[in-house]
């Protein structure tokens, strides 16, 4: 939504302003340059980028940055209910009741009751593995923080290679409106004996490129990138909600407490009240 909006305002002051100084519209239609600029930043994207992971995640990094956010206040609530369920299931009957679900978690009668979480197969995978080591014997919590943390810095780079692709499309553009604007002056050259009305609009459209080049990298690429940066750095938060709660009840502390460790670590307006979780844990029936 706010992408849409930044990019309405971009396009409509820039052509807004161009039209109020008394530009003509139609003079900055030069297709053949636009081909010049976006295809060779394409071509350059691809020669950079040569991972089929980074390519194809560049496609739905636009559809993510559009959408925001994945989790919102209402995700997280129910995220931290989950993990106060499964906490209390394990401090009331022990991790051995935890392994039916966490070895099936798709048809986990205890993971289906929060359906955003349950849906979200890497968010399972990710719970479900540290349960599983805890259920292996697994009991210090300083080893299990390092592999988490090693796991979510690779999960995390995967993610900013994308998003550093799409910047790096940005910093190819103003390059290339540069070598566009200079083929343009090449052709102007070529018609140099010209009226100065022709000449003027040779000229005037090889600086289209320069333009062009511009106008893309810093008022389109480069803020989607910074957009989908963003979003990554948000969505991260949940799988930092599970670390927190998983270690926090590895360290013995009462669900409840685990929970509110887990809850500290959101972002000020995604975080429900520790009122809201309390009430929402309040509601939940016994684990089975």
């Amino acid at each position: 939504m706010f992408v849409i909006i930044g990019l309405v305002v971009v396009f409509g002051c820039v052509a807004g302003g161009y039209v109020a100084m008394g530009g003509k519209l139609g003079v900055l239609w030069e297709p053949f340059e636009f081909v010049i600029i976006l295809g060779g930043g394409v071509g350059a994207f691809i020669i950079t980028n040569n991972s089929k992971a980074i390519i194809g995640g560049v496609g739905k990094a636009f559809g993510r940055m559009l959408k925001g956010p994945v989790y919102k206040k209402e995700d997280y609530l129910e995220l931290l209910t989950m993990q106060y369920q499964v906490f209390r299931l394990a401090k009331t009957k022990g991790m051995l009741a935890l392994e039916p679900h966490i070895e099936n978690p798709h048809e986990s009668s205890l993971f289906s009751e929060f359906p955003k979480f349950h849906g979200d197969h890497h968010a399972v995978d990710f719970l479900c593995d540290y349960l599983r080591l805890m259920s292996l014997g697994a009991n210090k919590p300083h080893e299990i923080e390092a592999i988490m943390d090693l796991e979510l810095e690779t999960h995390h780079a995967e993610e900013h290679a994308i998003g550093g692709a799409i910047a790096g499309l940005g910093d190819t553009l103003p390059a290339l409106g540069i070598v566009a604007a200079v083929l343009g002056v090449i052709k102007t050259m070529g018609s140099i004996s010209a009226p100065p009305e022709i000449l003027g609009g040779l000229i005037g459209a090889a600086l289209v490129g320069t333009f062009f080049g511009i106008f893309m990298a810093y008022g389109v690429v480069s803020p989607m990138a910074g957009a989908f940066n963003v979003v990554v750095a948000e969505d991260s938060k949940y799988y930092e909600c599970i670390k927190a709660g998983i270690l926090s009840h590895m360290a013995g502390n009462p669900p409840t407490v685990s929970v509110e460790y887990a809850r500290k670590c959101l972002l000020s307006h995604a975080r429900p009240s520790f009122a809201e979780v309390e009430e929402a844990s309040d509601a939940l029936p016994a684990p089975a």
